[in-house]
This record gives C-alpha cells, sequence and structure tokens, in this order.
C-alpha cells in the first residue's frame, strides 16, 4: 500500500510534534532562574510541570524567558506573584496573563498609580468574571508570616508585616483595598518599594531570599520580624541600588551568592558601593546583564 505525499507529510508532522514533546519533557528537579528581564525583575520557579512566576518585568521579555523554560505545550502557570507595582516589575504580567492560564495571582495589595497597573487590574477583573465556575483565578494580598507550598518547596512571606501596611495606608483604606483593588489614592505619596514582597524560598536544605525592591529603609523591620540565618542565594533589592542593602542585613543573611537583576539604565545600577560591600563579605556575584538569565537546579 502506497502512501501518497500528503500521507507522508502529515506522518512526518506527527513524528516531529512526538518528537519536540518528548523533548520539551520537564525532568524532576527544582529549578530557579533568574530572568533576564532587563532594567526590572523576573523569577521563576519550576518543578515538573508545575511554575511559580515572582515579577514578569518592564515589558515582554519575561515571555522569552518562560518559553525557553516551560514545555511549549504547558499553558498554564500556577500562581504569579507580583512583589510590588512599580512598572519594572508588572508590565510583563499583563502579557503573561493573556499568554497563560494563570490559577492564582498574589501581591501585597499597596496599589500602584500608573495606566499600566490600571490595565492590570482590569485583566485580572475579567478573567475573574469569565472564567468557568471552579475555575476562577483566586486574587489574595499576602503579608508576613503567609506560608504557600509549591510542589515539596516551600514559600514564605517576610515582608510586608500587615500592621506595617495599616499604618501606612489607614485601616479605613486597607479595608477599602481588600474589598476592591483601585488606583492609589493615599494622600501620602507612598513609597512602593517599602511595601514590596519580600519571600523565602526552601527547597530540601538550601534557602532562596527573593527581596523585590524591598531595599534598606525597611530592611531593619524585616529583621525583627524574622529570624534569618545563611542563605544560599540572596536575589538582591532594587537592582543593585546604593541603598539596596545595608551591612547588618547582608551580614545577617550572609548569602553564598547575590544575583543582581539588571539592564541598561541611567541610574548607576548596579553600584559600585554595592559590588565593593558584596565583594568585602566574599559574596559571589552574579548579574543578569553580563550572564543573561541565571539558572540553579536541585
Amino acid at each position: 500500500m502506497r502512501f501518497n505525499k500528503i500521507s507522508i507529510f502529515v506522518l512526518s508532522l506527527l513524528c516531529l510534534f512526538v518528537w519536540l514533546a518528548a523533548f520539551s519533557l520537564p525532568d524532576n528537579r527544582f529549578h530557579l532562574v533568574v530572568c533576564d528581564v532587563g532594567q526590572g525583575d523576573g523569577v521563576l520557579l519550576k518543578k515538573g510541570f508545575s511554575q511559580a512566576l515572582i515579577d514578569g518585568g518592564p515589558d515582554e521579555k519575561v515571555l522569552d524567558c518562560l518559553s525557553e523554560n516551560m514545555p511549549f505545550f504547558d499553558r498554564t502557570i500556577e500562581a504569579v506573584f507580583l512583589t510590588h507595582p512599580d512598572n519594572d516589575h508588572l508590565t510583563g504580567l499583563v502579557s503573561v496573563l493573556d499568554k497563560y492560564k494563570v490559577r492564582y495571582f498574589f501581591d501585597s495589595l499597596v496599589p500602584g498609580r500608573s495606566s499600566t497597573y490600571e490595565a492590570l487590574l482590569i485583566r485580572l477583573k475579567h478573567l475573574q468574571n469569565t472564567a468557568k465556575q471552579g475555575e476562577e483565578l483566586k486574587v489574595t494580598s499576602l503579608f508576613q508570616g503567609k506560608k504557600i507550598r509549591f510542589q515539596d518547596a516551600y514559600l514564605s512571606v517576610l515582608w510586608p508585616e500587615e500592621g506595617f501596611v495599616s499604618a501606612k495606608l489607614g485601616e479605613k483604606e486597607l479595608k477599602a483595598l481588600t474589598q476592591n483593588r483601585v488606583l492609589g489614592t493615599s494622600k501620602e505619596k507612598l513609597n512602593l518599594n517599602d511595601f514590596s514582597l519580600v519571600i523565602l524560598v526552601q527547597y530540601q536544605n538550601r534557602k532562596f531570599l527573593l527581596m523585590g525592591d524591598a531595599d534598606s529603609r525597611v530592611q531593619d523591620k524585616i529583621l525583627k520580624f524574622n529570624d534569618l540565618k545563611k542563605v544560599d542565594l540572596l536575589k538582591f533589592p532594587h537592582h543593585g541600588s546604593k541603598t539596596g542593602i545595608t551591612e547588618e542585613f547582608l551580614k545577617e543573611v550572609n548569602p553564598v551568592e547575590a544575583v543582581i537583576s539588571v539592564g541598561k539604565n541611567s541610574f548607576g545600577h548596579p553600584a559600585k558601593e554595592t559590588l565593593e560591600l558584596l565583594e568585602k563579605h566574599k559574596v559571589r556575584i552574579r548579574r543578569t546583564d553580563k550572564e543573561g538569565s541565571v539558572s540553579y537546579s536541585f
């Protein structure tokens, strides 16, 4: 029995698809990828077919990181975290919500003021309103003390502390935001970095501290509410800025390595003082502007 050209073509495509699918199958290791998103943040955690994305960078470049680190047929991300609503952390998440199905969306509640943040809120509300029953996107704000299980890893929220947020926003505004997220209307000019989610990822006996942009202004408070000792990896806060970290905080967490998520910028990131401080404490420095995405597997 002879195959015609169409049959051969279809069979070839089928074989190619099977080969690509087999090649794309994930291993059973835990992976942490500090994505090269330019001057911004994006960290991907993955194990098996499960992924958690923490921040989305300043543009759509985070989609490249996802496509490089996820099977092409996997269009679901189990959890997305927005550490705080600055555009260099949130912009890419708008595209992520358009391209992928997201099961859980976590943030620090404190609202942004930009049109990009407004676009993100619109996407979230639309996805919640149009989802099939039982498949709704769950949106939750996180505070210090919350622990989330991701496969056999744990994500502990170290900051912000709820009392700190309430004192800065006022109880009335905090209650209103809890009931219905809106654009920032607070009279006080809030520094959004002060409310950035800080997440400690623990996998087996390893610790990875993801600081978002929580810099020297709040690190004494973070130490007050958390017992932090010796981490394997520090995702350096605020792209290596001069005020990114205090020496006291660095000595307390005592990281083996620090990854600076940074791209071309006019701020002088990473600052000379930052690099010298890390070198002084014999912390190995890795940078996304030098290496591209920085990956770890265990």
